[in-house]
């Protein structure tokens, strides 16, 4: 029976987190999940969180660079699947396919390797923040034109008040946490 004095995974990840004004810029406040890497009680809880329901569903876990590597590689080797990075631009050595997309504060153009992904295998996509959507739609689209079948987008904390879930549309998403 669980203890009801544990805090729900929602908890662990809301008191994990740090806010830092005005950065990357001026008027953002960036959603740093630097303090619940750092515990590793908190850290794990997250990893088993993001499993659930995951595993026997996902050949691949995806990442986006650069805290989705962080978050990501941990899942894949929870489930025990492999990993497969999600980079900026000019990063990945070898043949490549690249998405361009804009942020709330910019624009930017990822990657994979062109034979990152077996056609057809199932990939579940993660990132630490979902915010506006545009790195999940690129990052998802990008492994879809590689041959990954993307079988849901998962974040550890998702800016509902940016609209992200919205732009993705009809595909799955999950979060631990959502900041209204």
């Amino acid at each position: 029976m669980p203890d009801p004095t544990d805090p729900t995974l929602d908890e662990v990840v809301a008191r994990s987190l740090r806010d830092v004004a005005d950065f990357p810029q001026p008027g953002v406040v960036f959603k740093d999940i630097t303090p619940l890497l750092a515990d590793p009680v908190a850290f794990a809880a997250v990893v088993a969180g993001l499993a659930e329901g995951r595993r026997g569903v996902v050949d691949l876990v995806a990442g986006v660079e650069a805290r989705g590597f962080v978050v990501g590689a941990a899942l894949a080797h929870a489930m025990g699947v492999g990993f497969v990075p999600v980079r900026k631009v000019g990063k990945l050595p070898g043949e490549t396919v690249t998405a361009s997309y804009d942020l709330e504060y910019g624009s930017a153009t990822i990657e994979v390797h062109a034979d990152a992904v077996a056609a057809g295998e199932r990939v579940v996509l993660v990132d630490d923040v979902l915010a506006t959507g545009g790195t999940a739609l690129a990052a998802w689209d990008l492994l879809e034109r590689v041959g990954a079948e993307v079988v849901g987008f998962d974040c550890v904390v998702e800016l509902a008040f940016l609209g992200g879930r919205e732009r993705l549309g009809h595909r799955s998403v999950r979060a631990l946490h959502v900041v209204p």
